[in-house]
């Protein structure tokens, strides 16, 4: 009869295997796209064999769900610790805005998450998981404002109502940013994101620190 020990080791194991796994696809998506991406690709990049990858995941839309699911689980967490820190309200919505705006052109979470929008369009796998990264953006923005209101800090009769349009419109610049249209430079775009947020909350701009 095997120990739980040999078992928790082999399942460990697994575990690692997987997420390396996942972070190769994560690094040949980036570089060839969604679309392109193709199993051989992965397993090149990890020099396993693509049965091996088949062991861990049964087709390829398996192995880009859970990549796609890890990222993005993973940055809500990151969103919900930021959200969470102690602060002002203001202080608090303004370091959310800091977190979801691109750090640059070349910022790989958005290049990602742009592409998956584009797949997504078609492929019902991808499009679910980018709903459910949007829902949970919304929903911790739609918090703080609401923690804003009820601090009275912040004016706002519908927080629901404002973390969707500010979602909506940091989208749309977000791609002008990330394609080079016009003078969309980072420090204009997190002005555009205060602007637009200072009048959801029913305050100036000039509450956000420079």
């Amino acid at each position: 009869m095997q120990s739980g020990g040999a078992r928790g080791s082999r399942a460990d194991q697994a575990d690692q295997r997987r997420a390396e796994l996942l972070e190769a696809t994560r690094r040949v998506v980036l570089e060839r796209g969604l679309a392109s991406t193709r199993v051989a690709d992965i397993a090149k990049a990890t020099n396993v064999s693509g049965g091996l990858i088949h062991y861990h995941f049964a087709t390829k839309d398996d192995l880009i769900t859970e990549m796609l699911r890890s990222t993005s689980e993973s940055e809500v967490r990151r969103l919900k610790e930021i959200a969470a820190e102690p602060g002002a309200a203001v202080e608090r919505l303004d370091r959310v805005l800091r977190f979801y705006i691109p750090a640059s052109r070349s910022d790989q979470s958005w290049i990602l998450w742009l592409d998956a929008w584009a797949v997504g369009v078609r492929e019902a796998h991808v499009r679910d998981i980018l709903l459910e990264l949007e829902g949970a953006w919304i929903e911790i923005l739609a918090e703080v404002i609401a923690g804003g209101v009820s601090g009275g800090e912040f004016v706002c009769d519908d927080p629901q109502g404002a973390a969707e349009r500010i979602d909506g419109m940091l989208d749309g610049l977000v791609v002008r940013y990330t394609l080079h249209a016009g003078n969309m430079s980072r420090g204009r775009l997190l002005h555009h994101a205060r602007v637009a947020a200072a009048r959801e909350i029913g305050l100036d701009p000039s509450v956000f620190s420079a």
